[in-house]
Formats: structure tokens, sequence, C-alpha cells
């Protein structure tokens, strides 16, 4: 059913880059902006993990991560180690929600998410990407 789609894959998974890319980027720069207070909140999540050294790197590296990361992901370029580091951050903050004792709905922003750069890290950038311009073994 709707096979002819097929011929659009390429450009369905330009719009999810964008669309989540875009929106990482959004949401990364108050983050970043926010100065090493915010990246002390951000980073202690890191102590639900027993990571407790450090959390003004890690909320930084978090922040980064979302906004640098959301870039990445929306050019599709070096799209898969960007992906993983996606699911990585939504991993923690997943984490962080439930430790803090919300539910699953507080949470599930996080964990949909993480499926969504886990699948994308499994599929690839597709065809409309920067790493195909210029990684393709196809030349």
């Amino acid at each position: 059913m709707l096979k002819f789609m097929d011929r659009f894959r390429d450009l369905g998974l330009l719009i999810l880059r964008l669309g989540i890319g875009l929106m990482f980027i959004y949401r990364g720069w108050p983050k970043i902006d926010g100065g090493a207070e915010m990246w002390k909140g951000i980073g202690s999540a890191m102590g639900n993990l027993g990571i407790n050294f450090l959390p003004e790197f890690w909320g930084l590296m978090s922040a980064v991560t979302e906004f640098g990361g959301g870039a990445l992901f929306a050019l599709g370029l070096f799209f898969r180690p960007v992906a993983l580091l996606m699911a990585i951050n939504m991993a923690v903050a997943t984490v962080f929600h439930f430790h803090n004792g919300d539910n699953l709905m507080a949470a599930s922003h996080a964990i949909e998410l993480g499926i969504v750069f886990v699948s994308a890290f499994f599929i690839g950038p597709g065809k409309l990407s920067i790493d195909e311009i210029f990684f393709s073994r196809k030349k």
C-alpha cells in the first residue's frame, strides 16, 4: 500500500533530520548560554549513574551535544556518531526523570527522542546529506 511513496524515502529522512535537528539547536542554545550554574544543574544528572565529579563539564557536554549535535544531525554530517551521542543524552535524561520520581508521562519525551536517535543510527542519514556527499563509497 502506497508503495509509490518509497521514492520519497530520502526526502522523508531529510525532513526528519531538519525537524529534529533544528528543535535541538533551539533547545540546546539556552543551555550553552546559561553558563556554569546551568551546566552544573544539567550535569548533576550524571550523579544518577554514579558519576559525581565535574558536573559543570558534563552539563556543558550535554548542552553542546544538543546544540551542536542538532546542527550536525540536521545537516547529516557525522550522522551516526551524532545520533549515538544524542541517544546517550536522552538515556541520561530518562534516568534523571525516573530518579526524580517522575512518571512515564514526564519521561516520555526523552524516551521517544531516544528511540528516534537509535533508529536514525541504524537507518543512516539518507542520500540528501553531507555524509552522502563526502563519505559515500559509490563514486
